[in-house]
């Protein structure tokens, strides 16, 4: 399973910068997921800003 730019870069600080592409590629993918889900589910949507208001509200600083 040897992808073309772990084999090509041996040096830890290129491999490095792959990692941090593949993770903000992956967080960019997340995003659009729950905005799509977000879209096509309102009132679970909803639900879920409310119980997050809700732990938002009794968490203990």
């Amino acid at each position: 399973m040897d992808t073309p730019d772990t084999a090509a870069s041996p040096d830890p600080e290129e491999a490095e910068a792959a990692r941090r592409r593949r993770r903000a590629q992956f967080l960019r993918e997340l995003h659009e997921a729950k905005a799509l889900r977000d879209r096509v589910q309102p009132r679970r949507a909803r639900a879920a800003r409310m119980r997050q208001a809700m732990r938002m509200r009794t968490f203990r600083w």
